[in-house]
């Protein structure tokens, strides 16, 4: 079976890069389209796959609409030269769009609610959409939905082992307390008319931070002079190490407060956007979900009084004796479609073989 994916952002090969790994050991073949968007053309570099580049994406709204012809000429050019039997992608518009005129299907996985650009975009050109359980918007006969969430694609403990050695490379010793806190860039087509943390607030969270233990800024943009000296500067395919093993994460990026759930990790996530993952996580398995930053430092002194990371390390115990390895899942459900989407449709607890 022929397979191309485009990837969009960091997290995404972190979602495919089991499958790809599994699928081509089996024989499968792979062609990757990755937009140039932060560390991911690094991380592909580090995980030795090959790839076609589509750019950087824009800004502006005529910037976008320009994108969006670019980005499906080159996934379209490269269709061409591929042939793929399926497409597969993370709520991709482009690879919506090429699939739908090369004829063949699009299963398209996605767990964000407010990116109302792409809800519009994939759905009428895509085959099947897989949510999350969690997942709020109930939009479309296409959907299926797994108990799982797409963190669990890298961070479930079938595919990722925590190595100390790692971040003792860096200079932390073990035992060592600190803290990975994460600032976005508000770049997003759903990031418009959403907040986060002010400049005063972080920098009142890094100084009670400070007395605690070591601290580590994670940003997608650039940061006051005073801030500067603590961001990370580590190889981006060692961050998940740097997150097992943080005392607290604190940030407005959902993705990484998800994966500091399923690591064991106590999280406080502030963004004026929610999510069913984010509200699940919050409900079930320890997550402190926050819309604005009121009362933070008050959040912050509980949870460093007490002894969290123990109460965390038993929430994501019962989270992995719940959830499906989607991972395997996802192998199943490409390998055998479109069997695999009739035998989900009849018996959706079909999916609870892949634990």
């Amino acid at each position: 079976m022929k397979i191309l994916i485009d990837l969009g952002h960091p997290a995404h090969i972190h979602y495919f890069k089991n499958l790809i790994k599994i699928m081509s050991g089996k024989g499968h073949e792979f062609s990757i389209v990755a937009r140039d968007k932060e560390v991911l053309h690094k991380l592909m570099d580090n995980l030795t796959l090959p790839f076609t580049s589509r750019g950087k994406g824009r800004k502006t709204l005529l910037g976008k609409l320009l994108y969006l012809f670019y980005a499906d000429y080159v996934i379209y050019k490269e269709a061409k030269k591929f042939k793929p039997d399926i497409f597969l992608s993370f709520s991709s518009t482009y690879a919506a769009h090429v699939s739908r005129v090369v004829g063949r299907p699009h299963i398209v996985l996605d767990d964000t609610e407010h990116a109302k650009f792409e809800l519009m975009m994939y759905p009428p050109f895509s085959d099947v959409i897989l949510n999350p359980k969690p997942f709020w918007k109930h939009f479309s006969p296409k959907q299926i939905f797994f108990d799982g969430y797409m963190e669990l694609c890298h961070l479930h403990p079938n595919y990722f082992t925590p190595d100390p050695s790692i971040i003792q490379s860096y200079g932390i010793e073990p035992g060592e307390r600190f803290f990975i806190v994460r600032f976005v860039s508000w770049n997003a087509s759903h990031d418009i008319g959403q907040s986060g943390l002010s400049i005063d607030i972080k920098r009142s969270i890094i100084s009670q931070l400070e007395g605690h233990g070591r601290v580590l800024i994670s940003s997608e943009g650039p940061l006051p002079e005073d801030l500067e000296k603590f961001r990370i500067k580590i190889n981006p395919a060692h961050l998940h190490h740097f997150l097992f093993y943080a005392s607290l994460y604190i940030g407005e990026g959902a993705t990484t407060a998800s994966e500091c759930v399923i690591l064991g990790t106590p999280a406080i996530y502030v963004n004026s956007l929610d999510a069913g993952t984010i509200s699940e996580q919050s409900e079930k398995y320890g997550l402190i979900s926050l819309r604005d930053a009121k009362g933070i430092n008050d959040i912050i002194k509980n949870v460093l009084s007490n002894n969290q990371k123990d109460k965390s390390l038993k929430y994501r115990k019962s989270l992995l004796e719940e959830k499906i390895d989607v991972t395997a899942f996802l192998v199943w459900f490409v390998e055998t479609y479109p069997e695999s989407e009739t035998i989900l449709r009849k018996n959706p607890d079909y999916q609870y073989n892949f634990k």
